[in-house]
């Protein structure tokens, strides 16, 4: 494979068989669209490929996707913690577009926009960012977990102007990978699933996308690494499979093993108390942990400012929901609070603007829900967390 430099952002690779046009777009530059239509139309390529994936190419243009989501059906199935890590992705990049005034991944969106212009077969060749998530979440530990959720968070809530000089770093990369580097940063056990991975998965994409002759527009902060990936494809060296990088690791046992195990010692003292010191003491030991946990996840739904109808639901079932490691307070809290407080069309439409802004998250219908389900697990957990020495120095 040779490279040709054709400029700092734009890089021709010649292999056997196709030839690709690497062109590396500031995400945050008017620069960058203008670049990206001469670039197309001067190559006239028979495929064109972008940094984005077909979940996030929908968001992007399809705003009814929003208003047609069944927040409850997230929640059900188990994905709050994934439409909160896209919530702060979405305020993340609202934000640093008010700031630089250009709409971030505009020049992606030109690009399929071009492809659809002039016919020409369009492939989307990043990987699902939920996949991403999903394996930095699985290969995480506890400890890191906290800190993922603690990140995405203040990605989203954070009002911190940038400088600049942290305005011309930006623009060589995109908003979405300076999120995934703030991870990195903070979480440097992950830092190949929320940086290499992706390098590894667009250079493959790219290479196996069918075409002759490609025009692949990308962030500029992944070009050396695609370019990496591509050069070790076409020597046959060996490099991650696609299926491989979008497969969920199984996660750490011993956070699964803790999520049965506390319930089992909860229940192991109360029986021991009413086996033990009889039935007046066990009943004691067993209404001590109802306070306990009925108290913790009270105050924690309290703060978020659920219905309280929503509030007395999850303070009354939290105990018994601690107990199963199958089912969990939050996912009732969510899902009651939005039926309770059904979102509203506007709610869709400004989740992006209303995210960035903590005070928002009480206003906005699926962000309050979002907020209910958060607050109740953790109130909850640390319920649990409190209640076991507790019981154990009532003994």
């Amino acid at each position: 494979m040779t490279v040709e430099a054709i400029s700092d952002t734009i890089h021709r690779l010649k292999l056997d068989g196709q030839e690709i046009v690497l062109v590396g777009t500031a995400h945050v530059s008017q620069n960058s669209v203008e670049e990206v239509r001469n670039i197309i139309e001067t190559e006239n390529p028979d495929r064109i490929c972008i940094e984005l994936d077909s979940s996030r190419l929908k968001t992007k243009t399809d705003k009814a996707d929003w208003e047609n989501m069944d927040i409850r059906k997230v929640f059900k199935e188990g994905r709050g913690f994934f439409l909160l890590a896209n919530t702060a992705l979405a305020s993340f990049q609202k934000r640093m577009g008010a700031q630089t005034g250009i709409n971030p991944g505009e020049e992606i969106l030109s690009a399929a926009s071009i492809a659809k212009e002039k016919d020409i077969p369009l492939s989307l060749c990043d990987r699902d960012i939920q996949t991403t998530f999903k394996r930095a979440w699985a290969k995480s530990s506890l400890w890191n977990k906290c800190k993922l959720l603690a990140t995405l968070i203040s990605a989203a809530f954070s009002n911190e102007k940038i400088s600049e000089s942290e305005l011309e770093e930006l623009k060589k990369q995109d908003t979405l990978q300076a999120m995934m580097n703030e991870m990195a940063k903070e979480l440097p056990m992950v830092k190949e699933v929320l940086i290499d991975e992706r390098d590894q998965y667009l250079g493959r994409s790219i290479f196996e996308a069918e075409g002759t002759k490609k025009v692949a527009v990308i962030g500029a902060g992944h070009t050396n690494g695609v370019i990496s990936t591509i050069e070790k494809l076409s020597e046959n060296k060996s490099t991650p499979e696609l299926e491989s990088l979008t497969q969920i690791p199984k996660g750490a046992p011993v956070g699964k093993i803790l999520s049965y195990v506390i319930p089992l010692l909860i229940v192991a003292l109360l029986v021991y108390g009413f086996a033990t010191s009889g039935w007046s003491q066990g009943l004691r030991l067993f209404l001590l942990w109802i306070a306990v946990n009925c108290g913790c996840t009270f105050i924690a739904t309290l703060f978020s400012l659920a219905h309280p109808l929503n509030i007395l639901a999850c303070t009354v079932t939290a105990p018994f929901f601690a107990l199963n490691p199958a089912l969990g307070v939050g996912m009732l809290g969510g899902i009651l609070e939005a039926t309770l407080r059904k979102p509203k069309v506007h709610d869709f439409e400004s989740i992006n603007d209303d995210a960035s802004k903590f005070t928002n998250w009480y206003r906005n219908r699926i962000l309050h829900a979002l907020l209910v389900l958060l607050l109740s697990s953790v109130g909850s957990m640390f319920g649990t967390l409190v209640a076991f020495p507790v019981l154990l120095s009532r003994m």
